[in-house]
């Protein structure tokens, strides 16, 4: 089959190439998906750069996120499910990620895939949608909840404002220009503003003087703000950070009774994942999950694919193998 491959971390045009190698089989409770779409995700370059160094065992095949169908099984899974549509999680944990145009994952992590939901759609969920779902229900229900999406036009901010949307929350998400805007609105965001806006705080306390839930995606440039915009009750859930790491004002943060959470998605317990992965599942079904814009490339074009990532492309990157 073919697939892209690296055997050490570095920059994207020094360590990616694409190669003939052979097909998987899968073993008990493994499934053997051909790959229809490919996502790629921050960290998946950060990964191949070497920022979250790992142990390669002799080749790695990028990408944790796609789409696909069921062509075998191994011994415990239920014949069934060959010929099944489903998108794929945390592939790339192992040595088959979905840069290739075959994955090998466990059965749990090839999640039935709704018949009217595209494989473009599948291959946006994974890592952002799962991230979004652990950062707003790890803390209990959203119904009737105040939620600010930092970043609403992010893959992680995209699907934050979706799920909580469905949950029965209103939703504030800030964004830097207008047509990062556009998007969040699109996504269902009930006020967007944008942060540099010299009015952006009065807007958020207009729509919440007190957020329940705040989805962080760079605390030590928000946290002033989010503190500003909590209380007893609210939720700061941190998954992305950029820059130095903030000090953390512990008084203020006591003053205002607020709960700092951080998570990582790959260090989540595994009835975590699986309880994210089946709601993902549900709401994508019921049509209340959407693609991200697409930037589309073939696997030949996986450094360009990269590269696009590492730029910081608004939307979302998938490869077709």
């Amino acid at each position: 089959m073919r697939a892209a491959l690296y055997e050490r971390t570095g920059p994207a045009g020094e360590v990616l190439w694409v190669d003939e190698i052979a097909r998987p089989s899968p073993g008990r409770g493994e499934v053997l998906v051909r790959v229809a779409v490919s996502g790629v995700n921050p960290t998946d370059v950060k990964s191949r750069s070497g920022l979250t160094p790992r142990p390669i065992p002799g080749f790695q095949v990028p990408h944790q996120d796609g789409a696909g169908v069921i062509e075998a099984v191994g011994e415990g899974v239920d014949p069934s499910r060959i010929g099944e549509r489903v998108w794929l999680w945390m592939a790339a944990v192992g040595q088959w990620g979905t840069a290739a145009q075959w994955s090998l994952v466990s059965s749990e992590q090839a999640v039935a895939l709704a018949a009217g939901s595209s494989y473009a759609l599948g291959a946006c969920l994974g890592v952002p949608a799962m991230t979004a779902h652990h950062c707003l229900f790890a803390d209990g229900p959203l119904d009737g909840a105040a939620v600010l999406v930092a970043g609403g036009a992010g893959a992680v901010g995209h699907y934050a404002i979706e799920l909580a949307r469905r949950a029965g929350a209103r939703v504030a998400a800030t964004v830097s220009s207008t047509a990062k805007a556009e998007l969040a609105r699109n996504a269902g965001a009930d006020l967007v503003v944008d942060y540099r806006s010299p009015h952006a705080l009065d807007l958020l306390r207009d729509f919440a003087p007190v957020m329940d839930r705040i989805v962080e995606v760079n605390l030590p440039a928000n946290l002033d703000v989010d503190l500003q915009l909590s209380g007893p009750g609210t939720t700061l859930v941190v998954y992305a950070s950029s820059g130095p790491d903030p000090t953390i004002p512990v008084r203020r943060c006591m003053s205002a009774n607020v709960l700092l959470r951080f998570m990582l998605l790959y260090g989540l317990p595994r009835p975590a994942l699986l309880a994210a992965a089946a709601d993902i599942a549900d709401a994508a079904g019921e049509g209340a999950l959407s693609e991200l814009p697409l930037h589309r490339y073939g696997l030949d074009d996986i450094v360009q694919a990269h590269e696009a990532v590492e730029a910081g492309v608004v939307g979302k990157v998938i490869v077709e193998p």
